[in-house]
């Protein structure tokens, strides 16, 4: 009776470890502020919903224009400081570019 209890102990911990992430896995913690891009921001990028000409309008041709790609097809503009991710005609995102010397 005993060697069951062992027997039996011994699977369910072999069960349970290997639901276990592997002890040897590493991954590199990244930390972004909150609020790092507000300095930056102050409302003087395209907002979600603009479009494409209303954008070009404002901020001028872009340097690059990337895209389509997929369906529904995102374009990318990209600008000295940001660059404006549209779907189809209208702005879906804008990201600011990581400034450099910091």
């Amino acid at each position: 009776m005993r060697n069951n209890r062992t027997l039996f102990g011994v699977l369910a911990l072999a069960a349970a470890l290997s639901f276990a992430p592997a002890s040897g896995v590493l991954a590199e913690e990244l930390r972004t502020p909150v609020g790092s891009q507000a300095d930056r921001n102050e409302g003087n990028y395209p907002k979600t919903g603009l479009s494409q000409s209303t954008v070009r309008a404002k901020w001028g041709n872009p340097l690059e224009v990337r895209g389509p790609v997929g369906e529904p097809p995102i374009r990318q503009w990209h600008y000295q400081d940001f660059v404006v991710y549209f779907e189809r005609d209208l702005v879906l995102h804008t990201v600011l570019k990581r400034e450099t010397g910091r």
